[in-house]
């Protein structure tokens, strides 16, 4: 089950069909993904609406279900064009020397130097990563290998907060996986292999513990019923406010990679 954001990496993004409804005055489109799911799902994100609906159930069942559930679904399409919108006014951050890079909830300082080789070390003490450029190096090529020290410090913590909450959760998942996912912080697949956005980074430790929390409940329960709440509560029970304080440090963050 996906949780989602405000783009290492996951599979290519299945192409879906695409549908369109008349509600409410408005033609939604949607796309349709057939599944062995007992029920029907809706999910918002940045590409609009995703239904996911078992095999048997037909097209005319699907209609009236988004029908019935319209005005959630018409308020999230417009409070994700909303962040959208307040996310492309954010000014891009400056590559320069000195650019603070958020990190784990705070800023780390970008320091930048002249090199014969590329290399990238990071000071904890003064919280500076430095990177060194040979000359005439772009700012595509500092960007990517940011981009790359970041994925590896996710992928080494995220493994472990999965361990230590899966532990406590008393699961296991088969496989774990950084994602890129524009509009996803993570995801639970039936096969239990989760995918974590590794922007998250860029958040604070329990923001990041609620995401792992989230996902790892989803291996007993794949929905978004309170039984899965009560799950997610039992190892994270501070789940609420993380919700909304990673929502809120979402629209905060600058654009960085885009």
């Amino acid at each position: 089950m996906p949780l989602r954001a405000p783009t290492p990496a996951a599979p290519p993004t299945e192409q879906l069909p695409r549908r369109q409804l008349l509600v409410g005055g408005y033609v939604l489109e949607y796309a349709l993904r057939r599944s062995t799911r007992r029920s029907i799902g809706f999910m918002v994100d940045d590409d609009g609406l995703r239904v996911t609906a078992p095999r048997r159930v037909s097209l005319t069942d699907i209609d009236n279900a988004i029908r019935a559930k319209q005005h959630w679904i018409l308020s999230k399409l417009e409070e994700r064009r909303e962040r959208r919108a307040a996310r492309l006014q954010k000014p891009p951050m400056e590559w320069v020397d000195g650019a603070p890079l958020p990190y784990l909830g705070t800023d780390i300082t970008l320091r930048l130097y002249t090199a014969t080789r590329n290399r990238t070390d990071y000071n904890p003490d003064t919280r500076e990563l430095h990177m060194g450029l040979v000359q005439g190096a772009t700012e595509l090529l500092l960007k990517e290998r940011v981009k790359s020290w970041l994925q590896q410090q996710a992928k080494i913590l995220f493994e472990q907060r999965m361990d230590l909450y899966a532990a406590r959760l008393g699961v296991q998942y088969s496989a774990f996986a950084l994602s890129s996912a524009g509009s996803r912080w993570g995801s639970c697949t039936a096969q239990r292999m989760i995918r974590l956005n590794w922007r998250l980074i860029h958040f604070s430790l329990p923001l990041i513990d609620y995401v792992v929390a989230h996902e790892l409940a989803h291996i007993l329960e794949m929905n978004h019923s309170p039984r899965f709440w009560a799950e997610v509560g039992r190892i994270y029970p501070a789940y609420d406010e993380a919700r909304e304080l990673l929502r809120k440090r979402a629209q905060e963050l600058p654009p960085l990679f885009n």
